[in-house]
């Protein structure tokens, strides 16, 4: 090429990079409209519910949306009001509290929104602790079985999930877009500050209640706790029933540039090992994740994460020692541990909660928020046997 003089070259200059700039602008995928929107629920931990329908009934049913499920299951008394009959055939589910057979309902549909997914195989499961647990009615849960087939975006500002068709995908110009392992699970190498070893792959979960999830080994042998940190019991619920846990604090936990410290940590005897150590760490769970909004890419092998609004809530630190449950209609205490502040103040398991602090025939999610973000003390009224008791629960600080 021959030029003339400078001005010549800055033209062509400035045609090349406007030329680059369509390109780019060209190349970038639009944003498709979603097959289908639905609102969110959102329970004890930042669990995430969902409303769907099982052909051919009209029936709206209430499904856990969960990344730490490798498949899609119904709740068996949901499956017997409907009149389905499902079938053994060996499969087995693994969880926290043990390994059980299940039966499976095989080729159904399920609608959420407006999408209709068929050739979905449903294992059945009872549910009925899960429903106790959030105090709403729980008739299943949506896994990889249905969410490997679409990408899925849960605004948690707005409490909002979009699901889309696999494809090209506009992401957020901001926030961090990872690239998990994905073998029916998703994982990803997240740096906790205590391991000398920095990364390890945790299995993201957003079907979890908790922060951070760790097996006693896993803790124990990868050095990632403090001996001399004291911790706190406490139990939770799985699949074989309830098992004891211990809380206490991690100093620090890295997402890319995001950065978490003093954040509150579930430990326990995994002798399933669900955890699937050495492979994996432990699991990352929804009260930590809710404080991003989430895309859920799994058919491109990839996870975008963004800070919303909820990035800068402070963790809950308070420690009661107690669980409550919603059974039978009633609130119930289903869990006091020994030694803690709950059991000092006299409340035992079985005993109906009528008040905490000033809310009076409040809701489970109520009860159990207030637990949560007490500082010194708590106003319980309770019943037993028949009778109307109150006492005070003096809170301590995980620390």
């Amino acid at each position: 090429m021959i030029w003339v003089n400078d001005r010549f070259w800055i033209g062509c200059g400035l045609i090349l990079a406007f030329l680059l700039a369509s390109f780019r602008a060209t190349t970038q995928p639009v944003q498709p409209a979603p097959l289908a929107r639905v609102q969110i629920l959102q329970v004890t931990g930042g669990v995430v519910i969902i409303q769907a329908r099982l052909a051919p009934f009209s029936d709206t049913l209430q499904f856990i949306f969960d990344t730490g499920s490798s498949g899609i299951s119904l709740d068996s008394t949901t499956a017997s009001y409907l009149g389905l009959r499902p079938s053994y055939d060996g499969l087995l589910i693994r969880g926290i509290a043990g390994v059980r057979e299940v039966p499976q309902l095989r080729n159904q549909t399920l609608t959420v929104g407006d999408l209709r997914t068929d050739s979905l195989n449903f294992y059945v499961n009872d549910y009925s602790v899960l429903t106790s647990i959030y105090g709403v009615r729980i008739d299943g849960v949506i896994g990889y079985a249905m969410l490997s087939r679409y990408i899925v975006s849960i605004d948690y500002n707005k409490q909002l999930m979009d699901w889309y068709a696999p494809g090209a995908f506009a992401y957020p110009k901001k926030g961090l877009l990872l690239n998990p392992q994905i073998n029916r699970l998703p994982a990803y190498p997240f740096t906790i500050q205590e391991l000398q070893t920095k990364n390890y792959p945790m299995l993201i979960d957003i079907g979890a209640g908790l922060n951070l999830l760790f097996s006693e080994r896993f803790a124990k042998e990868a050095g990632v706790l403090d001996p001399e940190r004291k911790s706190w019991i406490t139990s939770g619920e799985g699949i074989g029933g309830q098992i004891e846990l211990r809380l206490t604090l991690l100093r620090s936990l890295r997402i890319g540039p995001y950065r978490f410290k003093k954040v509150p940590i579930t430990i326990f005897d995994d002798s399933n090992n669900v955890t699937n150590y050495p492979h994996w760490a432990g699991l990352i769970g929804n009260d930590l994740l809710r404080r991003f909004n989430i895309i859920i890419n799994y058919p491109a092998v990839e996870i975008h994460l963004k800070p919303n609004r909820f990035y800068y809530d402070e963790f809950d630190y308070a420690y009661i020692g107690m669980e409550l449950y919603l059974i039978d209609g009633l609130i119930t205490i289903g869990f006091v541990a020994t030694g803690s502040p709950a059991q000092e103040a006299g409340l035992e398991v079985g005993d109906e909660i009528v008040a905490i602090n000033k809310i009076v025939g409040g809701k489970l999610d109520a009860y159990k928020a207030e637990l949560a973000h007490a500082t010194k003390k708590v106003d319980v009224i309770y019943k037993r046997k028949g009778r109307i008791e109150s006492t005070t629960v003096k809170a301590v600080r995980i620390k």
